[in-house]
């Protein structure tokens, strides 16, 4: 590690802050049919839309139809691109003559867009159409961040409102996400991509020729529009199989470092909307608090791992510079890459610009582990902040039978109604990752994708449900995944992961929403200030520790003990 490479991290991190407070500001002012800087140009549009689609804004709807109203509105996404990719052979904008996708393909890759995971079992540059790239996938890379964030604004509005009976429209809220919010942000940031080198075109191919004096063809397209929402929407599917370490996405340090900032600036801008949205700035501080330093953890454990590099590469003289520059693109270096990987995970994005596979075992189970602790730090688009209130609510739960008193939260009292919903979320994620992982572990089928043996070969397999579980996207680069039982079962685990855990999150709001909000009291928990942020982090800390420790000893600490003995997988 070095002073230099922690700058770098440092001035990213106060980049993304500095611009995610006004953004906040705006947002929520968005989300509280407020008239924003953008509404006499976007207003028009917004309401013809509504024409369009039937959506009348002012009729809310209760915690049911807005559920029903987003699975729905999910349901007919899934058929549609499943339908788009199945079909892609025979429809337009295909200059590469791509055939149609396998159905178990095409079931995965659906499932991974509308969820907003982005698992990828394919070479985006070898599978995909220009149509399927931008009709198909970037669309969904709209719709599935802007579902996410309609659904962390309804859970806000439970908090903040007073015995009401609805919390918002759910076609109302998408729709605003989108236009005011991801809309513009994809375009401004889409133009800074073509000007830094990303491509954005129709045309297939370009042949050059190489320092060699051969000939070489490099696949080109619509990057720019897609590398824009798959970062800001923390999708992170690529449109090359290399995804963010390929110089056509990012093509310098410099689009490195946008990246990262696209990739946290949304999710963070949510936290301070939240603060405004509820009337207490103080609580969205103590909840970014908590994802900051747990965030800064996780960048800090693994920039230590791969800087400290392994004993066999320097007994063989390969990383003089005392680091593991393995799977890593030399134009990033450690620190970029050791931040470009807990990011990613700490969010649920899952682009990457280095291969976590070839991290040392500690350096690899930084970001499953950020991963498994529910993608909260900061979260995605929308279900980071959803996915921290639940853990919020056990928190102050335990911190209420710790003293003796009913738990409040933000008002609001947490009774046992909440609380059986907030642990039945929380069970999703071990439930789809042990479990499905169990089965891999022994079934042919599956260890026949594997390409390591040994607990390296056990963490590919954990790593893969936990990606597609927690709607990350990112895997370890050993493990086949483009066959059956791996497109289904991955696909099955990203539909637990999204909506088995947003059905008890939405009935945690509809209960909420209906309770009158109370004053603080002299008995009242305070949730704003550092106890609140160490209970907070505690129970994240534990909750993942219990949950995934026996796993991670079998996986990536048993490689770790067997690395400095001499023995890699």
């Amino acid at each position: 590690m070095t002073l230099v490479g922690w700058l770098q991290i440092l001035v990213i991190l106060a980049a993304v802050v500095a611009f995610a407070v006004p953004l906040g500001a705006y947002m929520s002012k968005v989300f509280a049919g407020e008239r924003t800087i953008l509404a006499p140009v976007l207003g028009p549009v917004e309401r013809g839309v509504h024409r369009l689609a039937g959506v009348d804004p002012a009729r809310e709807q209760t915690w049911l139809g807005y559920t029903l109203g987003m699975l729905a509105f999910n349901a007919g996404g899934f058929l549609l691109l499943y339908l788009l990719l199945r079909l892609q052979g025979v429809l337009p904008l295909n200059p590469q003559g791509f055939p149609g996708l396998s159905p178990h393909l095409a079931f995965n890759t659906a499932v991974s867009f509308v969820t907003n995971t982005n698992w990828q079992s394919y070479g985006g540059e070898t599978t995909m159409s220009h149509l399927s790239q931008m009709a198909g996938l970037t669309v969904q890379n709209f719709l599935s961040a802007a579902t996410g964030m309609a659904l962390a604004v309804a859970l806000v509005r439970a908090f903040a409102r007073s015995a009401a009976p609805t919390v918002g429209n759910f076609f109302a809220d998408m729709i605003r996400a989108t236009l005011y919010v991801l809309l513009p942000l994809a375009i401004v940031t889409g133009l800074w991509q073509v000007a830094m080198g990303t491509p954005q075109t129709l045309d297939a191919s370009v042949s050059v020729e190489t320092l060699e004096g051969g000939e070489q063809t490099l696949a080109l397209g619509p990057v720019a529009s897609q590398l824009a929402i798959k970062q800001l929407g923390t999708n992170g599917g690529g449109f090359f199989n290399a995804n963010s370490a390929h110089p056509f996405e990012n093509p310098s340090p410099l689009s490195n470092a946008l990246t990262i900032w696209q990739m946290l600036v949304v999710s963070t801008a949510l936290v301070f909307a939240f603060g405004r949205l509820i009337g207490d700035k103080r609580q969205a501080r103590a909840i970014l608090a908590t994802m900051g330093l747990l965030l800064l953890a996780g960048i800090g454990l693994c920039y230590w791992a791969e800087s400290a590099g392994t004993p066999v590469l320097a007994a063989a003289g390969l990383d003089p510079a005392g680091g593991n520059m393995e799977g890593k693109e030399v134009r990033f270096g450690l620190a970029a890459s050791a931040l470009f990987a807990a990011v990613t995970t700490g969010l649920s994005d899952g682009a990457v610009n280095a291969m976590h596979g070839s991290f040392t075992p500690i350096g690899g189970m930084v970001p499953m582990v950020l991963m498994m602790l529910g993608e909260i730090l900061p979260g995605g688009v929308g279900s980071g902040l959803y996915g921290i209130l639940v853990i919020a609510v056990v928190a102050v739960f335990v911190a209420g039978l710790m003293v003796g008193r009913t738990p409040e939260y933000l008002g609001k009292k947490i009774e046992a109604k909440e609380m059986k919903m907030a642990v039945l979320a929380i069970l999703i994620l071990p439930t789809a990752i042990l479990g499905f992982s169990a089965l891999s572990a022994v079934l042919p089928v599956a260890l026949s994708g594997l390409g390591n043996a040994g607990p390296h070969g056990l963490s590919e397999i954990y790593y893969a449900y936990t990606s597609a579980a927690g709607n990350n996207g990112s895997a370890f680069g050993g493990l086949s995944a483009n066959a059956p039982w791996w497109n289904t079962t991955l696909g099955l685990a990203m539909l637990l992961g999204r909506f088995a855990y947003i059905v008890p999150m939405m009935a945690i709001a509809g209960s909420l929403v209906a309770k009158t909000r109370l004053a603080p009291s002299a008995g009242t928990f305070p949730t704003h200030g550092p106890l609140f942020v160490g209970l907070l982090a505690g129970i994240i800390l534990v909750l993942g520790g219990l949950q995934f420790f026996p796993a991670l000893a079998l996986g990536p600490i048993a490689e770790q003990v067997q690395m400095l003995a001499g023995k890699t997988f």
